[in-house]
């Protein structure tokens, strides 16, 4: 069956290239009215262009509809301006794609606050802003698609990219929640961790046939479905050159320790057990793991302890 995005009303941020720009292209031919945000900075958050209005364009003549947005996602009234244009037009706001970033990559000896703070701000503070903007209208509405931009950076780490990491793995934590707070009202968060050949990433060294089979497009599909009607809720999802793949923070039977035991060296006696994978878990909810933890202590008779 087709998914059709026809009636819906779609925000992607950052979307004047690369990655959000091919969101926006595919949301608009299925169908959707996309506002496309972009303030048309440098990849580190500098300077403006007509970004967003290049890819209004190439929308529109495709036969969809479109406007731009040039306010920045760190400026949470601009934010809420955007969507209240885009409900005065459209009636409602229907899908968000938090895409907006910048990098400041150093490593963390050689890092200036100020780039720490910027990259936060700009990645989890932004999503934030403009996820608060529309979220009331997503409850009111009994309909909202939420996407989130994580990374392997902030999954499993990379050198030089400290802020950017912390950054991104806040995401994954912020979509938990609000997964479980939307999820009454149809509101289904998800986060995806692209690999994409992008301008974000165009110096990184890549041969030429590895940077074009990373192409945004291919990275696409999954953030469509990922914002689609019958959209999963609260997944950790990966794109990139046509593979596509789910993550998961798991959690270990681990073991419950008798009162004496509970040291630093009971620890270090017990570690090869509380690392054994076998039987772990993915918790839906953080109270999952106290629920756990309240049965280990139960079976050692350790909860008066």
């Amino acid at each position: 069956m087709t998914i059709s995005y026809k009636d819906r009303v779609a925000i992607v941020t950052g979307a004047g290239g690369g990655l959000g720009r091919a969101y926006a292209l595919e949301l608009a031919k299925r169908g959707a009215k996309v506002v496309v945000n972009d303030l048309g900075g440098s990849r580190d958050g500098t300077g403006h262009s007509d970004a967003a209005l290049k890819v209004v364009e190439e929308i529109k003549s495709a036969g969809g509809e479109a406007m731009s947005n040039g306010g920045s996602v760190t400026e949470y009234e601009q934010m809420v301006e955007m969507v209240a244009k885009a409900k005065e037009t459209w009636g409602g706001v229907h899908i968000l794609i938090n895409n907006a970033g910048i990098l400041r990559d150093k490593s963390f000896a050689k890092m200036d606050m100020t780039d720490w703070k910027l990259v936060i701000d700009v990645h989890l503070n932004g999503s934030a802003n403009c996820t608060k903007a529309v979220w009331d209208t997503m409850r009111e509405q009994a309909y909202g698609r939420i996407l989130m931009t994580a990374s392997s950076t902030g999954l499993y780490g990379n050198f030089g990219q400290a802020n950017y990491g912390a950054a991104k793995l806040g995401l994954a934590g912020f979509t938990k929640t609000l997964a479980l707070e939307g999820a009454k009202y149809n509101v289904r968060v998800n986060t995806l961790a692209p690999v994409a050949g992008t301008r974000m990433t165009e110096d990184l060294g890549m041969p030429d046939m590895l940077f074009n089979a990373l192409s945004p497009e291919n990275v696409a599909p999954m953030a469509l479905y990922l914002v689609s009607e019958d959209a999963p809720t609260n997944m950790i999802c990966g794109a990139g050159a046509g593979a596509y793949h789910a993550a998961y923070v798991t959690l270990t039977p681990g073991v419950a320790l008798p009162a004496d035991d509970r040291t630093p060296e009971g620890i270090a006696a017990a570690w090869d057990q509380i690392i054994d994978r076998t039987g772990e878990i993915v918790p839906q909810s953080g109270g999952e793991q106290s629920q756990i933890v309240m049965a280990a202590l139960t079976k050692i008779g350790g909860l008066g302890a």
